[in-house]
């Protein structure tokens, strides 16, 4: 069987979900005046996904039988054993995919591929678990780029991971999108009304990566940010002119490297049809509630949410909460972690019944908020509103650093941020200044702390500030900076006594 016969029946069982178009709120903004394609320079598009991927794979394609640059094609594989290039589903509605590490990655690349899989086990129900005796696993390997065969082959299934060139989070999710059956996003078979592909700048022999399929679209449109996709100048021969260019309007960014898009999560919940509840936000700001909010949440209810916003950070205010009140919040509950996953520090712990839940600002791009229930007595639930903001954090954790912007690089130009450290009550918090470094004069630049209502500071320049310790369970540190003249910031660190 030829190899584009191969690929056409191997999609048309396996095929990509797709997704809805992005609305503004959840795209990534250009700013700036319009431009006409051929204005855009390509060194204006930042590298995405794919281009990570066909760096590491240069050359690849005289060894191994590579498609479309890092789809490996297996050897007398046909269309009638690929009815089982599916995961199978286990009995607990879970499908479990045994993986197996063949490479010496180190603790911090495995640590990666933690933080990626770990994504798909909170938003789907896809279940990357290391191998025990299964006889279908998937094999990471090293020193051969980045690819992967598409779908479920069976017994030993390699993919490779090079760790020189292939160890980003969103690299890793591409790779294991294809183990699980997903091919790139532009193949899909109504592409056509979403992309316009410029074969003019295409030589003829890689015009076969951007053949159409006769895919399974599962009734889901099309991803211009899906991890899936290309870039705007994946294999164009051409300097500064675009293979791929979206349409009707050709400055929606296409490609991306920040990882599973919230349509490629809709995609492989209908795929393997999870029952789970689970969103992926990226939107600056909306309204957050729990489920059938203002009615009654359900029973046996567990939830998350994982904010992933373009650039600053997450700010989370609740307007109205009520959750099942029990001891220890054992029953029915929320937790809010800072970052991605369940691996990172912990915001709110365990919080439950009516009181006020204090504002949350994440220290990054990035909020995980949880929510369960049991299956007794429920409430109204909660409701929430999302913003992001430029700076500022709040700390219930002990024992965490606290920077500055962009510490140690320069801090950023007009500034205003609140950090708020509280201590269980009954404790008080000891603040330590470890690094100092702002503007000499503090009118322009300054950092303030408040003890309730005392004051200390203004501080500025580059000095050591003392060791401060509240008389309550609670700090905040402001920190101000003007238009003009940056310096690296501070590093201060804190502990609940």
């Amino acid at each position: 069987m030829d190899k584009n016969m191969y690929m056409l029946l191997l999609l048309f069982v396996v095929g990509p979900v797709t997704s809805l178009p992005l609305s503004p709120s959840l795209q990534f903004s250009i700013s700036g005046l319009k431009k006409n394609v051929a204005d855009i320079k390509e060194e204006e598009e930042p590298e995405g996904v794919f281009s990570k991927i066909l760096k590491a794979n240069k050359g690849l394609e005289n060894i191994l039988p590579l498609q479309e640059g890092d789809i490996l094609v297996k050897t007398g594989r046909s269309a009638m054993s690929c009815t089982a290039c599916k995961w199978p589903k286990s009995a607990d509605g879970t499908v479990i995919v045994p993986y197996n590490f063949s490479a010496p990655y180190n603790d911090n690349q495995r640590k990666l591929f933690q933080s990626a899989m770990d994504e798909y086990e909170l938003l789907t129900c896809v279940r990357f678990v290391p191998r025990k005796e299964e006889t279908s696993f998937i094999n990471f390997g090293s020193g051969n780029g980045c690819h992967s065969i598409i779908g479920r082959s069976g017994g030993k299934q390699a993919v490779g991971l090079d760790m020189y060139g292939c160890m980003y989070r969103a690299t890793i999710q591409h790779e294991l999108n294809h183990v699980l059956g997903f091919v790139h996003e532009h193949m899909r078979s109504d592409r056509d009304s979403y992309v316009t592909i410029m074969y003019q700048y295409i030589s003829p022999g890689y015009a076969p990566n951007f053949n159409k399929a006769n895919t399974n679209n599962l009734g889901l449109e099309y991803d211009y940010s899906s991890v899936m996709h290309y870039e705007r100048y994946s294999f164009s021969n051409t300097s500064g002119q675009a293979t791929i260019v979206p349409k009707p309007d050709p400055n929606v960014p296409i490609g991306q490297s920040v990882g599973l898009s919230a349509l490629d999560i809709s995609k492989i919940n209908r795929f393997y049809q999870c029952d789970v509840c689970s969103q992926l936000i990226n939107a600056k700001n909306g309204i957050l509630t729990s489920a059938n909010y203002p009615s009654s949440y359900p029973t046996n209810a567990n939830c998350v949410w994982m904010f992933r916003i373009p650039s600053n950070q997450v700010s989370l205010t609740f307007v109205a909460f009520d959750v099942q009140s029990s001891p220890n919040c054992a029953s029915d509950y929320i937790k809010i972690y800072d970052g991605p996953t369940k691996r990172h520090p912990l915001l709110i712990d365990r919080t439950c019944g009516s009181g006020v839940v204090p504002p949350i600002i994440s220290s990054g791009t990035q909020l995980l908020v949880e929510f369960s229930s049991d299956s007794s007595i429920t409430g109204t639930g909660f409701k929430a509103l999302y913003s992001t903001v430029n700076c500022g954090g709040t700390y219930y954790t002990p024992g965490r650093n606290i920077t500055s912007p962009n510490y140690p690089n320069k801090y950023y130009p007009n500034l205003s941020c609140n950090y708020t450290i509280t201590a269980p009550v009954g404790q008080r918090v000891t603040l330590t200044f470890k690094d100092f470094k702002l503007e000499y004069l503090c009118k322009f630049d300054n950092v303030t702390v408040w003890d309730g209502s005392r004051k200390y500071g203004e501080y500025c320049d580059e000095i050591s500030i003392p060791v401060i310790t509240s008389t309550t369970n609670s700090l905040v540190i402001y920190f101000k900076t003007d238009e003009d003249i940056q310096f690296r910031g501070f590093l201060a660190t804190y502990t609940f006594i």
